[in-house]
């Protein structure tokens, strides 16, 4: 395990978490800390009451900001399992061990710690009194739980039963202070985005959810918070600085459902339709609708089995190549719609992915219902009946992306199946679509792996936790 610590600033608040982090029940050999300073003035020390193995390094000045100093962190780190803890956390003795104890179970698990925010006043305790509480197991008295604050994530953790029960917005309860996913994992979704310099840990939860990641609540052990973070100190201006950046990035977001139609930088939804042989008014009677409609928040590729069409005078007078030129002039310059000779890759940042094995007359509202139908049987595939030929398919991406990391590429359909459920939808290109069959999984191996080790006095715990 490798605990990485960004911090700015706060000596006096990071010496008294590498002092509880000296006390952890985890086996000393096993543990490394990496605490990265982000250029701090005067620079950061560490202070002879640490871990065993810590380290300090110290952020490029290219670039600054908490996702800047975490992706530096763990650069740096050598375990298989990454714990990002905060510079401003004093963890309970167990609370690296509790944690770790779910990345025996799967590798793609983000592990959320659990935390109360207490005010703080410098130089309230010092870092041996803090060790001295920790090894002991007193963790819990160094502060009142009554004059302690919940974090407003323990909210969704109960309302979908210790996170079991699927919900999109999951992904939002990842955030800051305490969380821990396999090495691996962080690096296959590309760490976090260091353009962010607020709510990158939001991004970068949803990342990790488009990857395929469950997210588990772990409750048996804490930690304090010193002091009250920014986001609820300011919570209105917090937001009015983060949500125009994440919503730009986060296709889930509240926003994106009021807003109007436009160009976003990550869509909600991929359309590739194959429009070989096809004419400029097939194509336009299937986009124009979308491009219109309140389902504009879509990035469509047009494949065409073939190169650019001819521009020279010999293929124009003779007709050669007419309806691509007509789909290629109709659309040249509308940033949503794309070209492509071949079917793209998935995009694993947009949640869902429609492939049309031809254009078809939709309506203004036909990508709505049938995401609506997805989401309310929660599918990971959704098959949708076409006049004639084989159906369209909705993807989930984040269902594609766990099977192929239990998997691989191969009956991709299959584990699906078994893991998320497929449903099947009657007429997308009908006015009114009909019924949608779903066919659910057995059991969902990893919802069925955090129920079992979520037992039932851990959430004993939780709700008592959230009466008191």
């Amino acid at each position: 395990m490798s605990v990485v610590v960004p911090a700015y600033g706060g000596q006096d608040k990071l010496d008294l978490t590498l002092a509880a982090l000296a006390a952890q029940t985890y086996p000393a050999d096993l543990l490394e800390v990496v605490v990265v300073d982000d250029n701090s003035q005067p620079p950061l020390r560490l202070p002879e009451l640490r871990p065993e193995h810590t380290r300090l390094v110290t952020t490029a000045p290219d670039s600054w900001g908490s996702a800047h100093a975490v992706n530096t962190g763990v650069d740096h780190a050598e375990g298989q399992v990454v714990l990002r803890l905060d510079a401003d956390m004093v963890a309970y003795a167990d609370h690296v061990e509790q944690q770790l104890r779910w990345h025996h179970a799967a590798d793609y698990l983000a592990v959320l710690g659990h935390k109360r925010f207490v005010a703080w006043e410098p130089g309230r305790m010092t870092p041996e009194q803090v060790h001295e509480k920790v090894a002991c197991g007193e963790a819990a008295a160094l502060f009142a739980v009554e004059d302690s604050a919940p974090h407003w994530i323990e909210h969704v953790i109960a309302d979908t039963d210790g996170l079991t029960a699927h919900h999109p917005g999951n992904y939002r309860v990842f955030i800051g202070a305490t969380g821990s996913l396999h090495r691996d994992l962080f690096k296959t979704v590309g760490g976090l985005d260091t353009d962010l310099r607020l709510g990158s840990d939001t991004e970068f939860a949803y990342r990790l959810a488009q990857a395929g990641a469950v997210f588990v609540p772990e409750t048996q052990s804490s930690a304090w918070h010193l002091g009250i973070p920014q986001m609820q100190a300011k919570e209105d201006e917090g937001r009015r600085q983060r949500v125009p950046h994440i919503a730009q990035r986060v296709p889930l977001h509240g926003m994106r459902r009021t807003a109007p139609p436009r160009a976003w930088r990550v869509p909600l939804i991929d359309i590739v339709i194959d429009i070989t042989d096809a004419t400029v008014a097939d194509v336009d009677a299937c986009v124009a609708p979308i491009l219109g409609g309140p389902d504009g928040d879509a990035r469509i590729t047009l494949v065409t089995g073939q190169g650019p069409p001819p521009h020279d005078r010999v293929s124009i007078l003779a007709g050669d190549g007419a309806q691509p030129r007509l789909i290629e002039e109709l659309y040249g310059t509308e940033t949503r719609v794309r070209r492509s000779t071949d079917t793209p890759e998935h995009d694993p940042a947009v949640p869902y992915r429609l492939l049309l094995p031809k254009p078809i007359p939709l309506g203004p509202k036909s990508i709505g219902k049938l995401l609506a139908a997805i989401e309310r049987v929660d599918a990971g595939l959704l098959l949708a009946a076409l006049p004639d030929g084989p159906p369209a398919r909705l993807e989930r991406t984040a269902a594609f992306a766990r099977a192929r990391h239990i998997t691989g590429d191969t009956d991709l359909d299959q584990v699906v199946a078994g893991i998320w459920g497929v449903a099947e939808h009657q007429g997308l290109a009908e006015p009114e679509p009909g019924p949608t069959v779903f066919n659910p999984p057995p059991a969902d191996p990893a919802r069925r792996l955090v129920r079992r080790l979520l037992d039932a006095r851990q959430r004993a715990r939780l709700r008592a936790l959230l009466r008191r």
